[in-house]
This record gives structure tokens, C-alpha cells and sequence, in this order.
């Protein structure tokens, strides 16, 4: 008689693969806490323009030197920005987003204080970027990134809602600024920053899925557990091969480079510094001017929530569909005047934010299409930079027009134009040469 066995056979075990359901969980996690650091880090800056108007009835400062403050915050962010992008790989991005967080809440915090504009150039200008640079996209851009091999588009989409909500966290300012005076709308801004984002770094972050023995969401790649945990998380048949200096010396970064400088620093941030104060003087009311904010932030989220259309359509195509809806904003709001009426206000904050949202993603989403691999962070950070040295310039001399001619019309103007030297350079820089290439990787492997 054959012997009867009770333990249940396990051999067959071996060739099944593993349940995707724990990294999916984790991913989604790290959507959530990027989604949550990004409302509440990028909050501070886009709240620049609530706190804009009020600052200068009570000092009585000129448009150029109080707009200063945001295009050195962006400059400095933009110096920053590869520095934090080049250490996410060489030290503890969880540290990076700690002590970013932490700076960033204390000089938010610390702005209360301030009476002299060089205390606003020091405390927003300065310390702010070096915190947001820590605690913003240059490390949650590559985390994302790693933990997502697919759908990237999608995935950094969904994560960056968070930053367009935040000039709906914005709006709220504007309401403690009303009832309790932007003194201690600054005071609540950078302790609610510092209470909300320490813990869920702290609980919810992991900034590859290697340290917790994981795989990427979509990815091929079979050994999870490799030893080369220093480099992202790819798809080994497909990611294409950067050194560090093949990658600076490459045309496409600094077409993507230039283009973000144009798109997001001297077009976006220009309107977004002067529009509610612009708005105010076309004879809207201060809720109504600063609902434009939280509006446009509304629409930037729709937008960045449908860049998974980039998956599909291209991003040439995508960039194509977010320059036309901006370029048209601009337009509406040069013609803005006394007597027009909520509805054109409205419709620029809904072309501009959708369009703003759209190349939000984008961007980043085709810098991975080209260069994503051990160097990603660094060539991220580096595209990033485009915007904070555009917006160095940006936001000042929409003050400066104002100042020298009375009018914001030169000033959108050159807004207008910058969205259109955009679009030209990431064409130029052809992310779909670079996914046609890996497709054909992908089949002939």
C-alpha cells in the first residue's frame, strides 16, 4: 500500500510568480504621501501671490523689488535643484525630505517676522527654495520614477495633483490673511507644513523599491533583489544608457532645460506673481482675484490627472495641446478690463491651469523617456533648474513693466511668447525618437 502523505506538495510553488499586489500597495502609498508633500511644500511657494498684495499696501514698496522676492526664491530653487537631484542618489533622500521639510516650515514660520524687504529676500527668497529643493520634486519626481516602471505619465500625473491643489491650499491663506492678517496666515502656513509632512516621511517613504525587496509596478526586470541597489529601479531590456557626462553634454537636456525655463519660469510665474494684483486693479474684488488662484490650481490638477493622454497621444503632442491653452489664457488676460465681467477671468484660469498642468507632467515624464537610469535625479534636477532661473527673471520684469510703462500688457505679452520658444524646444528635444527606440528594444529582446 502506497503510504499516504500529509503534508501538502510545495514544489509546485517555486514557478509560480509573485503576487503583485504588495507593490502595488506600496506604490500607491508613496502616490499618496508624494501627492500630500507636494500640496503642502509647493503651498508655501504658490502662495506668493496672496500675500503679494498685502505686503505691499502695508511697506508701500515698488512691484519690481517686491517681486523680487519670488524670482530669487526661484532662482535659488533653481540653483538647488541639481544639487538635491545628484545627492538623491549618494545619500538618504528620506533625510533630504526631512531637513527640507524642516527648513522650509521655519522660514515660511519665520516671514511673520519680517519688516525690512532683505528680511523677505533672506527668509522666502533664500532659506525657502533650499528647503523646497529637499522636500520637493527634485527627490519625489525620482521616486515616483522608480516605482513605476509603466505608465509613468499616469503615475507622476497623479502625484503632482498635489502641487496643483496647493493654490487651492492657497485660497485658504487668503481667507487667514482676511480674518487674522498675513502675519499669521505665515505662522499657520509653515507649522501646519512642518506637523503634517514629518510624520508621513517619517511612516510612509521608501524611495525605491529594492530597499523594501520589491519590483517596480510594470517592470521585467527579475531580480528585485540585485545588489546594484544604488541605481534606479528599470527595465534592463529597455532604459537606455546615460554616463553623467554623455548626459550634460547631450542636446536634449538642455532643450527640455530651456524649455521649462520659458514654459513654467518666465511665462507661468510671471502671470502667477502679478495676476490676482492685476486682477484687483482691473476692479475685482481681493476674494475674487485670489479665487482666480485656487481656480487655475483646480484646472492644474484636471490637467496634470489627464497627462496619462501623453502615454497615448506623445508628448510632443501633449506639450502641443498645453501651449495652445496657455498661450489662449494669455491672450483673454490681456484684454481683461473694468467692466468684463467674472466669466473671461474664469476661462483664462481654466485654460491656464489645464495647460500648466499638462506640461507640469510632461516635462518630467519625457526627461524619463530619455534619460532615465543611475543619473535620472541629476537630470531631472537639472531640468527643474530651467524653471527657477526663468522665474529669476520672470516675475521681476513682469514688476519692472509695470513699473516703467503702467500696464501689464508687455509683461503678458512676453508670457505669451515664452510658451511658444517652449513648445519649439522640446519638440527639438524629441522624446519620441527615444520611447520608438526602446519599443524596438522591447520586441527584438
Amino acid at each position: 500500500m502506497r503510504a499516504l502523505c500529509i503534508f501538502p506538495r510545495t514544489d509546485f510553488l517555486v514557478s509560480m510568480p509573485p503576487s503583485p499586489r504588495p507593490v502595488i500597495v506600496a506604490a500607491t502609498l508613496i502616490l499618496v504621501v508624494s501627492f500630500v508633500m507636494m500640496l503642502l511644500a509647493y503651498g508655501v511657494r504658490h502662495s506668493f501671490p496672496v500675500f503679494f498684495p498685502f505686503i505691499l499696501d502695508e511697506y508701500g514698496w515698488s512691484r519690481g523689488d517686491t517681486a523680487f522676492m519670488f524670482s530669487l526664491h526661484l532662482l535659488v530653487y533653481g540653483i538647488c535643484a541639481p544639487i538635491a537631484g545628484l545627492l538623491s542618489s549618494r545619500a538618504s533622500p528620506k533625510l533630504l525630505l526631512l531637513i527640507g521639510v524642516i527648513v522650509l516650515g521655519l522660514a515660511a514660520a519665520a516671514c511673520s517676522y519680517a519688516t525690512r524687504l532683505w528680511h523677505f529676500y533672506l527668509l522666502f527668497g533664500v532659506l525657502a527654495p533650499v528647503g523646497l529643493a529637499c522636500a520637493g520634486s527634485p527627490i519625489l519626481n525620482p521616486t515616483i520614477m522608480n516605482w513605476f516602471a509603466q505608465r509613468r505619465g499616469m503615475a507622476l500625473g497623479l502625484a503632482q495633483t498635489g502641487g496643483g491643489l496647493s493654490f487651492v491650499f492657497v485660497f485658504m491663506m487668503e481667507s487667514i490673511i482676511e480674518g487674522f492678517g498675513w502675519r499669521t496666515a505665515y505662522v499657520i502656513m509653515g507649522s501646519l507644513t512642518v506637523a503634517v509632512l514629518l510624520p508621513i516621511v517619517l511612516l510612509g517613504y521608501t524611495f525605491s523599491p529594492r530597499d523594501r525587496g520589491l519590483r517596480a509596478v510594470g517592470s521585467t526586470d527579475d531580480a528585485p533583489n540585485s545588489e546594484n541597489t544604488d541605481a534606479p529601479e528599470s527595465n534592463h531590456a529597455t532604459e537606455e544608457k546615460w554616463t553623467r557626462a554623455s548626459g550634460l553634454k547631450s542636446r536634449p537636456l538642455w532643450l527640455l532645460f530651456v524649455s521649462n525655463m520659458f514654459f513654467w519660469g518666465t511665462g507661468c510665474y510671471l502671470i502667477l506673481a502679478h495676476q490676482v494684483k492685476f486682477a484687483m486693479d482691473a476692479g475685482y474684488s481681493s476674494t475674487i482675484a485670489a479665487s482666480t488662484t485656487a481656480a487655475f490650481g483646480l484646472f492644474m490638477v484636471i490637467g496634470q490627472a489627464s497627462s496619462f493622454i501623453s502615454d497615448v497621444i506623445g508628448r510632443e503632442a501633449t506639450i502641443f495641446v498645453a501651449s495652445v491653452c496657455t498661450g489662449v489664457a494669455t491672450v483673454i488676460l490681456m484684454f481683461l478690463g473694468p467692466g468684463s465681467g467674472v466669466v473671461p477671468l474664469y476661462t483664462f484660469s481654466v485654460l491656464f491651469g489645464i495647460g500648466a498642468g499638462l506640461f507640469a507632467v510632461c516635462v518630467f515624464v519625457g526627461v524619463a523617456d530619455i534619460f532615465y537610469g543611475r543619473h535620472f535625479g541629476l537630470f531631472c534636477g537639472i531640468v527643474t533648474a530651467g524653471m527657477g532661473f526663468g522665474g529669476a527673471f520672470g516675475p521681476w520684469l513682469g514688476g519692472v513693466l509695470f513699473d516703467i510703462s503702467g500696464s501689464y500688457h508687455y509683461s503678458f505679452l512676453f508670457a505669451g511668447l515664452s510658451f511658444v520658444i517652449s513648445f519649439i524646444c522640446f519638440f527639438l528635444a524629441a522624446p519620441r525618437r527615444y520611447t520608438t527606440i526602446k519599443r524596438f528594444r522591447a520586441t527584438s529582446a
